[in-house]
């Protein structure tokens, strides 16, 4: 593999202030949301919808990087561009997701293991033959009772991350490393923590017996946060102070970047977290930062709407979320102007 190389791509998608545009929904996800605006699933719709994310003119300011689906990488955006093309001109470095979803985990009910390890070596080829610089992989890790999640899952998911991020190491692309504890449920925060924890103990266990090189590589947790469902949900000042503190005791400073999913959040509150977040620790080890989708999307899809003439509103609606988490990666966000 080639460190030099790979520790420079991971630099520059954590450079200046910029995050990730999670554009990697499955077909069956971006069903879901199409359906939320009464918009139909088919093909041209996708190319039309990421096509308009792509081309917002002034995106490369505040983001670094797309993570795109496997349909996405190959399509062509309605004017006939590449997609890929789409975002190089705008200088933003083009993703893929590799992993193929979670299926129940044999040995433990009611949990999952993300499966995709294989062929894998042969595809992160075919990616980088596509234009793709860096890949990702999400692990999803449950919180329930009783027994949820198990140390088993958790080890389980953990060696799979790690196997994943060796081989595109290997094939020349840089891991994003997504292990996901879940905001679903009723949990508090210090549940959320205590998972959260040993999840990553075990993460970067696996990458250390694997050797993945961690300047290589690219972080994207969870903030540790309570339980959607839960009746007294944590302020932002507690998520932002525990999940820092919680992450320079598990995350080596060698890695470049921590790019936090949204997770269900709103766009707001994502946005509030990384801000106090970069505000409240000095010196940090590690650039944070976000690779977001709905928490960037939500607004843009809503205003797009399936329709031609609303391309200009979407667009805006995209930026302005972009705009507003570059300047939470920098503490300068402001609630009153979300």
């Amino acid at each position: 593999m080639n460190i030099q190389e790979l520790g420079a791509t991971a630099e520059a998608m954590v450079a200046d202030h910029k995050g990730l545009l999670a554009a990697d929904e499955s077909t069956g996800t971006i069903g879901k949301r199409f359906e939320s605006i009464d918009v139909e699933l088919t093909e041209a719709n996708r190319a039309a919808y990421r096509g308009l994310l792509f081309a917002a003119e002034g995106l490369g300011n505040y983001i670094s990087g797309a993570i795109l689906y496997d349909e996405t990488i190959r399509q062509k955006a309605p004017d006939g561009t590449m997609m890929v093309d789409l975002l190089k001109k705008q200088g933003i470095l083009p993703g893929i997701k590799v992993d193929a979803g979670t299926k129940p985990l044999a040995g433990a009910e009611g949990e999952t293991v993300t499966e995709g390890l294989d062929g894998l070596a042969g595809r992160v080829d075919e990616y980088v033959g596509l234009g793709a610089k860096f890949a990702k992989w999400r692990a999803v890790i449950d919180i329930k009772q009783p027994g949820i999640p198990s140390r088993y899952a958790i080890r389980v998911n953990a060696q799979a991350l790690a196997r994943y991020a060796r081989i595109c190491q290997e094939g020349g692309l840089v891991p994003i490393v997504e292990p996901e504890v879940l905001m679903d449920g009723d949990h508090d925060i210090d549940t959320c923590a205590a998972v959260t924890e040993a999840t990553l103990v075990e993460v970067f266990h696996e990458l250390y017996e694997q050797g993945v090189q961690l300047e290589g590589m690219i972080l994207k947790p969870n903030m540790v946060i309570s339980g959607k469902l839960n009746g007294s949900r944590a302020g932002v000042e507690e998520v932002a102070a525990k999940t820092i503190a919680l992450l320079k005791r598990t995350v080596p400073s060698a890695v470049p970047g921590i790019m936090f999913l949204s997770g269900g959040q709103t766009e707001t509150e994502a946005s509030e977290h990384l801000n106090a977040m970069n505000g409240g620790s000095d010196n940090l080890p590690w650039t944070v930062s976000y690779s977001y989708g709905r928490a960037l999307q939500e607004s843009a899809l809503k205003a797009w709407r399936g329709k031609v003439e609303n391309i200009p509103a979407a667009q805006q609606a995209l930026l302005q979320r972009a705009r507003l988490n570059s300047a939470a990666c920098e503490a300068r966000y402001l609630a009153e102007v979300a």
